[in-house]
């Protein structure tokens, strides 16, 4: 059941993505890794796979090692190249900054790296960032504050970021908050300037957040907005979400870079966890393939105008092109009731634009992916117009826990863009331009790989409708 194009750890236990950094031509990406999981054992260290494409990554094996000092193994943090030298291990350094809890009190403390981030060596014992004396004080994200010519930090401080600053990576001062009261525990928090599509730039703060209670998603929430190196002020009080699925967490952005190294103001990219807490250890691929550990695609994002406000459009990361094994263009396909492909895959980037009459809209269209032989087990990912709402259900087929996201569509518009990648545990449906996406974990059959095209109660016009089948060669 590993997938066949999406990261998957190799072996026992994967979770927390950690910000790729650029080095060399290459992208270092880390993850937190249990190698003793499906033997009971516990803790993490940090486990380091390279790529150039965002699709295609070599195991580079384990960086920083759990329990390799007194204070416990390491869980979430960051990494920055240290170019400047400013925490005296030499110019272009890789400084992690990880949280270690030792005797369960949370707290920051930097690792380096003089060997371009393979291995990492304490520095020191005790926490660059101590814990003033709170129960949730993690996962700190690091970025270089060029306005001001110092280091800047977001911590997840239960339901608030505490952001501190910094010469030199070791000795940091609390220079503000960003509080939210209403959206759970906040974790894995980012923050990063954009130039949008219309030239203008501007702020972005995220972080894992569960907003559950409130009817809303449990992955990455972010704001647009103003910092002034203390504070961070959203142009709206409620948040944009980068994911209305169940399972796109601890999600983690970073610069791309052009041919010369360097960064492009105008294109980020993201990568998140194919789990959730809810559920973690609640996957066949233990029996099947020995692992529990999967990520997301990795996303293309662009900061967009809408209107008076700004937001996020994801796309799967282009490279996904790349490695198309069978493309089917099938053209326009019109739909009065159900229409089944001879096409089956469960390693496919499906596209279309689906098209109805405004004035007589059809109540349900979409497809049915994972589709099992005689057709009771599937997901179904498409939009209600009599709701209206798009949305992912993958109740029909095996999953961590039943259940259908919902965002909202418009019937009038007489149209709807998709893009829905489906692999062997995950189905992901981008919407429009992309500033809506749902992700989902599923666990379909092996033969479960027929797709099906439906328009209930009126007829739909499938325009353009491509399938390009995947995979990823090692």
């Amino acid at each position: 059941m590993r997938p066949a194009y999406h990261f998957s750890v190799p072996d026992n236990w994967k979770n927390d993505p950690q910000r790729p950094i650029y080095l060399d031509g290459e992208y270092h990406y880390y993850y937190l890794y249990n190698a003793d999981y499906i033997n009971g054992g516990g803790g993490t260290s940090w486990r380091r796979a390279t790529t150039t494409d965002h699709v295609s990554f070599r195991d580079q094996g384990v960086a920083i090692p759990k329990f390799s000092n007194g204070n416990g193994d390491c869980w979430s943090g960051c990494l920055v190249v240290d170019e400047k030298n400013t925490a005296g291990y030499g110019a272009g350094a890789v400084i992690a900054l990880v949280t270690q809890a030792p005797e369960g009190r949370q707290a920051q403390y930097l690792w380096y790296s003089t060997d371009r981030g393979r291995s990492f060596t304490p520095g020191g014992q005790a926490p660059v960032l101590p814990n003033p004396g709170v129960h949730d004080f993690r996962d700190p994200k690091v970025i270089w504050d060029g306005d001001r010519g110092r280091w800047f930090m977001a911590n997840a401080e239960g339901r608030k970021l505490g952001f501190y600053a910094s010469k030199d990576l070791r000795s940091w001062t609390r220079v503000g908050e960003f509080a939210r009261e209403d959206l759970g525990l906040l974790e894995c928090p980012d923050i990063f300037r954009m130039t949008a599509d219309d030239g203008t730039s501007h702020w972005v703060l995220g972080t894992s957040a569960n907003g559950k209670g409130r009817g809303l998603p449990a992955t990455y929430a972010y704001w647009t907005g103003a910092f002034d190196g203390s504070s961070f002020t959203p142009d709206r009080s409620e948040p944009e979400w980068l994911d209305y699925g169940f399972d796109f967490y601890g999600v983690v952005t970073y610069p791309h870079h052009d041919s010369s190294g360097a960064e492009d103001p105008t294109l980020r990219r993201a990568i998140g966890w194919a789990n959730f807490w809810d559920y973690p250890h609640n996957t066949p691929t233990l029996a099947t393939d020995g692992y529990n550990g999967d990520d997301m695609i990795v996303r293309d994002i662009r900061l967009k105008r809408g209107g008076n406000a700004y937001y996020l459009a994801s796309a799967p990361t282009s490279a996904v092109g790349d490695h198309v094994t069978r493309e089917h263009r099938l053209g326009d396909v019109v739909v009065a009731g159900t229409h089944d492909l001879e096409v089956r895959s469960l390693a496919v980037d499906l596209s279309c634009e689906v098209v109805w009459d405004p004035a007589a809209p059809p109540a349900n269209l979409g497809f049915e992916v994972c589709r099992a032989p005689r057709g009771g087990r599937h997901v179904a990912a498409g939009a209600f117009l009599g709701g209206p709402f798009a949305y992912v259900n993958r109740r029909p087929t095996i999953n961590p826990t039943a259940g259908e996201t919902q965002t909202p569509v418009d019937p009038a518009a007489g149209s709807l863009a998709l893009r829905i990648l489906v692999d062997r545990t995950s189905v992901e449906m981008f919407v429009g331009d992309g500033r809506v996406v749902h992700s989902h974990r599923v666990f379909p059959l092996e033969g479960d790989d027929g797709i099906r095209l439906y328009a209930h109660e009126g007829s739909a016009t499938f325009r353009n409708l491509t399938l390009r089948e995947l995979k990823v060669t090692p």
